[in-house]
């Protein structure tokens, strides 16, 4: 692609996604909004493949939909309520509409059959943004809606913990087992948006970081499938040591980063009272940990079936840009000792 229309994509981008966080107007949120998918779409078709053509589509006609849904509970609001506001959002009718359309944007069970099919559709480089920049606009709107519907945002959360688990057990897809894994981690942000916004906030910060470096990790041993990963020993075998710690953070375990965020959820779960919310949850966490165990071992513990033509390619130059990699796996993999330091934020 063009640098040049490339360049002017990423600004629409940033534009919609800053436009939507700074607005407290919802005609100027929903442009935001709009602006971001329009920007994303040429990414999405670069490949000029009939798979990537159709992910486009479904995307397009997904993301149409929810925005007509925000606009139809936004103009709801205004005529019941006077109230053009983000924060004034009073009526439990254009409330539930608005957390609905803003569930099915981002992807959350049970509105998130688009998700795993876009993703498989895309390339590596353009899904990292589908599933971490794409997510940081409705996030900033579900943070300033007022939280009325409480059974609502329990019942989307827990679904998404546990579809996001249940539907990757069986996929031998990389893009789509990361797309059941982005949906379990939002369902845990759902969970507690309603009782501590900032933590909702901690947990998205950290799924960023882990997902960026999960599809940093497989863009550079240019893995799209299960099997894939038995030769990535001999492109970089330090990187191969450190991805199994790096999808153990994804599934939530300590001493890695990924199990900060589940441990703050679960504390403030039970400062609330709601001992079956957070229980089910952590079972739940353990259907995704399977399958990152699961690619730990097909990563670390098979050998390909083939031998590979050169048992020695990370001697041989590459163009990957490493320092996002390397910044990202690091983060990922050493923030836990951070905690203290997080909850004291947390509770200024």
């Amino acid at each position: 692609m063009n640098p040049y229309i490339l360049t002017f994509l990423f600004f629409g981008l940033v534009l919609g996604t800053t436009i939507t966080m700074s607005s407290s107007h919802w005609l100027l949120a929903w442009m935001g909004l709009e602006i971001s998918t329009l920007a994303i779409i040429p990414l999405m078709t670069h490949q000029n493949h009939p798979r990537a053509i159709e992910a486009t589509t479904k995307y397009f006609l997904t993301q149409a939909t929810a925005a007509a849904t925000l606009l139809f509970a936004s103009v709801t609001n205004a005529w019941l309520t006077g109230q053009w506001e983000i924060q004034n959002m009073t009526h439990p009718i254009p409330t539930t509409m608005m957390i609905l359309a803003l569930s099915l944007k981002i992807g959350i069970a049970p509105l998130h059959t688009w998700l795993p099919e876009v993703l498989q559709g895309l390339d590596l480089t353009t899904g990292l943004i589908l599933s971490t920049w794409q997510k940081l606009a409705p996030f900033a709107l579900l943070l300033q809606i007022p939280a009325a519907n409480q059974e609502l945002l329990a019942l989307l959360g827990l679904t998404s913990t546990l579809v996001g688990g249940w539907g990757g057990l069986n996929q031998t897809q990389l893009r789509k087992i990361l797309a059941y894994s982005s949906i379990a981690h939002l369902g845990w942000m759902i969970i507690i948006i309603q009782f501590a916004p900032s933590l909702t906030f901690v947990a998205l910060v950290t799924y960023i970081v882990m997902t960026s470096s999960a599809f940093l990790t497989l863009n550079f041993n240019s893995a799209t499938n299960v099997n894939a990963l038995a030769t990535a020993w001999a492109k970089a075998p330090l990187l191969t040591a450190m991805t199994p710690l790096l999808l153990l953070s994804l599934g939530g375990l300590p001493p890695m980063s990924g199990f900060m965020p589940k441990w703050l959820i679960l504390q403030e779960l039970t400062k609330q009272h709601l001992p079956m919310i957070a229980t089910f949850a952590a079972l739940t966490a353990l259907l995704s940990l399977y399958f990152y165990l699961r690619l730990s071992y097909a990563m670390t513990l098979t050998m390909a079936p083939n031998n590979l033509a050169g048992l020695t390619p990370w001697r041989l130059p590459h163009f990957h840009l490493s320092f996002p990699l390397s910044l990202t796996t690091l983060a990922a993999l050493l923030f836990l000792p951070l905690t203290p330091a997080v909850s004291a934020l947390l509770s200024l």
